[in-house]
């Protein structure tokens, strides 16, 4: 099966362009539900991986005791903003540890208003600084060598592979280096789908359950940490309560409805991030995640405005039908 199309972009009643893409929707069994597209097209999990990744160093860090803030920043890809500079710094403090130990690419923040005060690109500023932490926090407590916690055969990273393993039902991973330099996991999005309805459902996970069932609470209580200012994720958190979003890189985004015990993950082909959030959004209202009501209070990102000179001259509007096996 092709890549089908999800999102169609019209500016002054004229079809400008057709996002393609993907759609798997599974339970915790690993069960496909619904689809389109292909439901097995091969990818890296990139930031999607992450609330699993912060499960992982949390059961590493022992008892200790963290608050929810700092949980949820661990888990995201956050847009630089003083409260998730803040609340990396007071992670780091809780081992004696400072910004210099992180080892992300230098960056400037994601965030417009914290981009146009930053003088100079910083490790910390970067997205996956916050899972960065996690892992050095998570390294110190366990006793683990700190400068060589992104090395694949790190002890910390062994224990991701084998969780990823687990989550996703597959005994091969392919393992890449993603862009932070940690290794990423490619999988299906099948397997992303699986992935986010275990943690949502995490008897599935083993020994991981309970690390599993704090990251997923601390995301849905302190969504701004997971994302920022107008980001999807952060938003659809906040506006359900029960729905857990996680938005990745190449316009791999994925939930896991808690009321439901699914997991959804949307792929769109040309890695085009602006079509990712109608059709996750599309995808969840489809399987009844979602109400209208609550669709149309995230209307900025289910049907996102094309602007012509500063003002609204069309829309991008999710276009598919999910097909149930």
């Amino acid at each position: 099966m092709g890549a089908v199309p999800l999102v169609r972009v019209v500016r002054s009643d004229v079809e400008e362009s057709v996002h393609l893409g993907h759609v798997a929707v599974c339970d915790a069994d690993g069960r496909l539900v619904a689809h389109a597209g292909d439901p097995d097209r091969s990818l890296y999990g990139r930031s999607c991986t992450k609330p699993l990744q912060g499960a992982v160093s949390l059961r590493a860090m022992g008892d200790l005791p963290l608050p929810d803030v700092e949980v949820a920043v661990m888990c995201g890809s956050h847009t630089g903003e003083p409260v998730h500079l803040r609340t990396i710094r007071a992670l780091l403090r809780r081992v004696g540890l400072d910004a210099s130990d992180l080892r992300t690419p230098e960056a400037y923040p994601g965030d417009p208003d914290a981009h146009a005060r930053a003088r100079e690109r910083t490790r910390i500023a970067h997205n996956c600084s916050g899972k960065h932490a996690g892992m050095l926090v998570a390294c110190a407590r366990a006793g683990w060598d700190l400068p060589g916690y992104r090395m694949r055969s790190h002890p910390l990273q062994r224990r991701v592979t084998a969780a990823v393993t687990n989550a996703t039902g597959l005994a091969d991973l392919a393992i890449g280096i993603d862009g932070c330099g940690v290794p990423v996991h490619g999988v299906s999005l099948h397997a992303m789908a699986t992935l986010f309805a275990r943690l949502v459902r995490p008897e599935r996970l083993g020994d991981l359950e309970p690390h599993a069932r704090q990251a997923v609470a601390a995301m849905l209580a302190a969504p701004y940490l997971v994302g920022g200012r107008d980001r999807t994720d952060t938003d659809l958190m906040a506006a359900t309560g029960d729905v857990l979003a996680k938005e990745g890189a190449e316009a791999l985004t994925c939930a896991g409805v808690s009321s439901s015990g699914l997991g959804v993950a949307v792929k769109i082909e040309d890695g085009g991030y602006r079509a990712a959030s109608p059709a996750v959004l599309h995808a969840l209202r489809q399987i009844g995640a979602l109400t209208d009501v609550q669709v149309e209070a995230l209307r900025a990102h289910a049907r996102p405005p094309v602007l012509g000179g500063g003002r609204p001259v069309g829309a991008m509007t999710p276009i598919f039908d999910l097909i149930r096996p």
